[in-house]
């Protein structure tokens, strides 16, 4: 039409008014006609100053802003509302929190032209991170965005788009069929809705896919985004369900007589986003409760209306392949068990290989022959996938005696045998290779064998080489244990395992890593000199080119594959994992991708979480030992030297949360975080319990100083923060941490482990747990394992300012040792506190390169198959 519009731009706006002025900024910046769009931002009820922003905007640009006010009635209402109004040929609804590129208008408008027959248009989206100022390609489906694209959908199954902010429709399809967001489904999913109701209202719908210009959506610093938050909304296992999922399939059999196969796939895709959100911690979500239940039988009913066989292999979308599994066997009700086995690590001098195997419903009948004689596994256990409370798949892993003709017999029927071999500096693998590497391959091998781009060998790996070639190199590295505990610090069991060795056990060759000029470096060096060895230094690849045990109390990449190694060495070493604190939560889906030879634990539950049947960890009795941490022997020795009278600290320690610090660099451990971590709700939170007056004065009125000691992640908020004078800021740098435990009359923590020292010491805690909705249900690392705070904890649960500050009162008046309750739980947990872990971890270690006749007995032959 004459005059008509190019392009009507409409936002839902709650509460969003501190964003407003980038989102208004980013829409004037377009070099697109700007007279050619109208722009209706309709404020849904705010409490804020939104309404005035949008009321100055309106003024400073009538020609090109309506603004409407409404009540609060929900996104999908208000773009409902905007959408009464539209005038122009192409709709979008971009969120009034987010971005989009300068050229973003101009890039469809150019792409619309070119293609008459297109429906939608669909922007790149990329992840903006308000904390890091960050912006990443991290959706899942960015790769439909490869180029500049006209997709048919019925021709491209395994295309779809389903986000309303970041795509453009027709008006004319709108209005011909009076389509609108249903404001039912909440909190997700009301954009994929409406987005493939518009497209089943269109024949043959064809979809554009522009990688040339981007929609930019804000992960927010506090979390307090709709998408962020979805998965603690019971609407996500509810409503999306019944009326988005079934809903849409409903409308597509009724308008279409089927259910196209790009639908299902979308479908698909949002499916297995939940079982990838629940295993991985990416996002909080719901545990337990009425609509968890409704949630598996809403998933059972939707998924039986797909064609999972069909559309799971083909399914664009990075996901573990035992969420597939998963999905499409874990609801099904039928008892299934893999047709393969997978052999994907091997210990050569034990000379066994570990072996798995998936299976849902009832365990498989389980026969393993070595040549023509069936045996038992040396290790094994049975670890569940759990999924929202529910097992949907259980993994069988064992540790078996390797040979060329192992066989497997699951139900009776022989079990292909696949391996899984990282194979470094190829482009190719031949089966030859394969074979010298593993056995004998099977054909499922040249379908598991990824090909991998070599790494250049650098200058520095070449002179690294050479040195370590050298003979009198190779005498003084031989054999050696690296030690370390982060690049840039120690302090940890790390430091005080390489103290016991030089100390006790010169036999072997141990030395230390650490970053230098680091204020553990000048303290370590002028101890130990040359046997502290500088990280990333020629030295240090020279050494870690004849390293054969690699002890650490951290298991970051930097740590266990460092980038500069791998350009010249294989990483040939034994991995100890010395761990820097106890493991009472679930951090099954970091540790699980590592190569772990000896996984120290220091609890009897401790151990069965991770080694036992029935848990998420992969690791068994074979790499899982129970032997203390080795700075328990330290945080004993010097505890003894801290009498009641001596403890003059009230030690304030929080750890960090994952949402608030840039993601780790290559090869770094340090972490970040911009001054917008400043207006969170976590610093506030502990500068209203550091600040507090009553706080102050018990502490004046028993002599103790108030200790803030951040995490390590997050001591670089410390010069940024206004702290009270009468606060001490403490700082891990070249200090002797285990003396502020021994010196604390009271530690006050959230969800640390360090809660686990103070314990070991008698020493009394408070929990102070504000933020547990985000933190124990997946939004910081890991999910809730087998330590529950209020009936394992050390002290009391608190959740606010003042319950803290009366937790600490009562504390203080009780005495020196945790009150009765708390003292019993200890006592239960650390039984034996003898000083000699660092003594068992160094007798394990010593076990890893025995062969598996020297270490355990071996059984007696079944019988034959």
């Amino acid at each position: 039409m004459a005059g008509q519009p190019r392009f009507t731009i409409i936002s839902a706006v709650y509460n969003v008014g501190r964003y407003l002025p980038e989102f208004i900024a980013s829409i004037e910046a377009q070099d697109f006609d700007l007279s050619r769009v109208e722009v209706i931002m309709v404020d849904d009820g705010s409490s804020d100053d939104s309404h005035a922003r949008l009321t100055a905007w309106a003024q400073r640009r009538p020609e090109l802003v309506t603004v409407i006010t409404q009540p609060n009635a929900g996104q999908g209402a208000a773009r409902n509302t905007g959408m009464r109004s539209a005038t122009g040929e192409w709709v979008t609804f971009p969120d009034p929190d987010d971005i989009v590129d300068p050229n973003y208008l101009s890039t469809v408008d150019a792409f619309a032209t070119a293609h008459p027959d297109v429906h939608m248009v669909a922007a790149n989206r990329l992840i903006w991170n308000e904390t890091t100022g960050v912006t990443s390609n991290t959706h899942p489906l960015f790769r439909f965005f490869s180029h500049d694209r006209l997709v048919d959908l019925e021709d491209s199954e395994t295309s779809f788009h389903g986000s309303a902010p970041a795509a453009f429709f027709r008006l004319d399809v709108l209005r011909e069929f009076a389509l609108a967001f249903d404001d039912r489904i909440r909190p997700n999913f009301e954009d994929g809705h409406f987005s493939s109701l518009y497209l089943l209202h269109c024949r043959q719908p064809k979809v554009g896919f522009l990688k040339s210009t981007s929609y930019h959506y804000r992960k927010r610093a506090d979390q307090s985004s709709s998408l962020q938050g979805s998965m603690l909304h019971p609407g996500r296992y509810t409503d999306v369900f019944e009326h988005g999922y079934a809903a849409i399939l409903d409308a597509a059999e009724e308008l279409t007589g089927t259910i196209p196969r790009w639908l299902q796939h979308f479908l698909a895709y949002e499916l297995l986003g939940y079982l990838s959100a629940y295993e991985n911690g990416t996002v909080p979500v719901l545990g337990a409760g009425p609509e968890i239940e409704a949630f598996h039988a809403h998933m059972t009913a939707v998924l039986r209306r797909l064609d999972l066989e069909h559309v799971l292999p083909r399914l664009e979308m990075t996901t573990a392949p035992w969420q597939r599994d998963a999905l499409q066997h874990g609801y099904s009700g039928q008892d299934w068990c893999s047709a393969h086995v997978l052999v994907d690590t091997f210990d050569k001098t034990q000379k066994l290989a570990r072996v798995r195997y998936l299976y849902a419903g009832a365990p498989p009948t389980e026969i393993v022959v070595n040549g023509e004689t069936e045996v038992s596994p040396r290790h094994a256990k049975t670890r569940d996938l759990n999924y929202f409370g529910r097992t949907l798949l259980r993994e069988r892993i064992m540790w078996v005696r390797y040979t060329p003709d192992l066989r497997i017999k699951l139900n009776g029927d022989w079990a292909e045998v696949a391996f899984l071999r990282p194979i470094s500096k190829l482009t190719r693998v031949s089966a030859n290779r394969l074979r010298r590497h593993t056995g004998r391959p099977s054909r499922y091998d040249r379908r598991l064998v990824e090909r991998v781009v070599p790494v250049p060998e650098t200058p520095l790996a070449k002179k690294a080489r050479a040195l370590a070639d050298k003979p009198r190199t190779a005498k003084k590295f031989a054999d050696a244990w690296v030690l370390m505990d982060r690049v840039h610090d120690a302090g940890d069991s790390g430091e005080v395992l390489f103290r016991r060795l030089r100390t006790h056990h010169r036999e072997i060759n141990a030395w230390f890593v650490i970053e230098q000029g680091t204020a553990d470096w000048t303290r370590l060096r002028k101890e130990f000199g040359k046997r502290v060895v500088a990280h990333g230094s020629l030295e240090w690849m020279a050494l870690m080119a004849h390293c054969s045990n690699l002890l650490s109390s951290h298991a970051d990449v930097p740590i266990m594959a460092p980038t500069a190694i791998a350009t010249f060495a294989e990483a040939n070493w034994r991995f100890t994992f010395l761990q820097h604190g106890v493991i009472k939560d679930d951090l099954s889906s970091w540790l699980n991708r590592k190569q772990i030879d000896l996984f120290v634990t220091s609890t009897r539950a401790e151990l069965a979480s991770i080694a036992g049947d029935g848990t998420p960890y992969v690791f068994t009795t074979k790499e899982t030992k129970l032997t203390g941490l080795p700075r328990f022997d330290r945080l004993r020795e010097v505890g003894q030297r801290f009498g009641p009278d001596q403890r003059d600290l009230l030690l304030v320690a929080p750890t960090w949360r994952q949402w608030l610090v840039e993601s780790l660099a290559v090869d770094s451990q340090r972490r970040s975080s911009s001054d917008a971590v400043l207006d969170s709700d976590f610093v506030h939170q502990w500068l209203d319990l550091l600040r507090s007056p009553e706080l102050a004065e018990l502490c004046r009125a028993h002599g103790l100083t108030i200790g803030f000691l951040p995490h390590p992640n997050l001591q670089s908020l410390l010069p940024r923060l206004d702290l009270p004078a009468h606060v001490r800021p403490l700082s891990y740098d070249g200090v002797d941490v285990q003396e502020y435990f021994a010196r604390a009359r009271v530690l006050v923590t959230d969800y640390s482990s360090i809660a686990f020292n103070a314990a070991y010491l008698n020493r009394p805690t408070v929990y102070f747990q504000f933020d547990a909705d985000l933190v124990t249900k997946g939004s910081h690392v890991g999910r809730p394992g087998y330590f529950s705070y209020t009936a394992d904890g050390f002290g009391p649960v608190t959740e606010d300012t003042a319950g803290a500050v009366d937790a600490v009162r009562d504390a203080l008046a009780h005495g020196a040792d945790p009150q009765p309750e708390y003292l019993a739980r200890i006592e239960a947990t650390f039984p034996d506190r003898d000083g000699s872990c660092s003594e068992r971890v160094i007798a394990e270690v010593l076990a890893l390169r025995k062969t598996d006749r020297e270490t355990q007995q071996v059984p007696t032959p079944a019988g034959r198959p």
